[in-house]
């Protein structure tokens, strides 16, 4: 099968088309042929730094949607000629870079009919992402007020819409031009972060979700309510920052996302009902995977990037 590699660490460059044997499904695994990936920030980074992976040489990827191939012994969730998306084994490695992945069945979740495969694909790590962070961190609730930051990204675009579907007034701050896109997707209010100081202009809210970190997370703490909660996804809290949201009355965690059939399942059930759309910025097929990710890096992309593998 075609894979794409990396034998060092570095820039989009060390990313290479390579082949490898094609992996069979062990007990309670399934093999599926990839027709999508999505390419998400911590691909990057892995690209760049190793993080969850470690030395090269490996492969890049953990969203995934397509197609089951073949069934291990004890699988009773799926046949081959399913369709479905997940995202197995993170944050170990899944290698979703390739024309085949083999993980555990309940990994998956069948692929809403209504989307097709490249949205499928650049669904499952971000949407899980926030799906955990707004519901089962945040715990949100209707009426609440949440603010998402990034909000025309990969996680932010799906988090607007997820909070919107749990009833809450949501605040999604980025650059002007995306702010009509927010508005359709469900936004109730935008903030221009380059021209006015969203800690000035927004109102108190009980949720951040903040997907970018750094100088921004003790700035969030000023705009929650007390007993509210920031929810950082980009690395983990410091613990100053812990503190000092203590000390407000305000609580501010770190959120790694887990592999989560259930969460899928939710996910599924948004995008059937008309409350979730995937917006994807970019289809670049497999091979091509170095171009996809100097897009990543502009910084720039709105919702996802997605890799094809050409698969029918």
């Amino acid at each position: 099968m075609r894979v794409i590699t990396q034998d060092q660490l570095g820039g989009p460059e060390v990313l290479v088309e390579s082949t490898a044997d094609r992996p069979s499904p062990g007990p309670t695994e399934i093999l599926v042929r990839v027709h999508a990936a999505g390419l998400n920030p911590v691909d990057v980074k892995s690209r760049t730094h190793g993080g969850f992976l470690g030395q090269p040489p490996f492969v890049l990827g953990w969203d995934v949607s397509g197609v089951v191939e073949q069934v291990g012994v004890g699988v009773t969730l799926f046949a081959p000629g399913d369709e479905v998306f997940g995202m197995p084994w993170f944050p170990r490695p899944a290698g979703a870079y390739a024309e085949y992945v083999t993980a555990p069945a309940r990994h998956f979740a069948t692929k809403p009919a209504n989307l097709d495969h490249v949205r499928a694909g650049g669904l499952p790590l971000a949407g899980l992402t926030a799906w955990q962070a707004l519901v089962d961190r945040a715990e949100v609730r209707p009426g609440q007020r949440v603010l998402v930051h990034a909000a025309a990204g990969g996680v932010g675009h799906l988090a607007v819409q997820i909070a919107k579907a749990r009833g809450a007034y949501v605040i999604g701050t980025a650059r002007a031009a995306k702010h009509d896109l927010l508005r359709d997707l469900g936004a109730d209010e935008v903030v221009d972060y380059t021209a006015v100081d969203f800690t000035e202009a927004v109102d108190p809210v009980d949720v951040v979700i903040d997907p970018i970190g750094g100088a921004d997370g003790p700035r969030c703490l000023r705009v929650l309510k007390r007993g509210g909660v920031l929810v950082s996804i980009n690395s983990p809290a410091e613990q100053q920052l812990v503190e000092q949201a203590e000390q407000l009355g305000v609580r501010a965690g770190f959120l790694l996302v887990e592999p989560d059939r259930a969460g899928l399942l939710a996910l599924a059930e948004l995008t059937r009902t008309g409350r979730l759309r995937v917006l994807v910025e970019a289809e670049v097929p497999l091979a091509e995977a170095a171009k996809a990710h100097e897009l990543s890096e502009t910084g720039r992309v709105t919702g996802k990037i997605v890799l094809t593998t050409g698969a029918h």
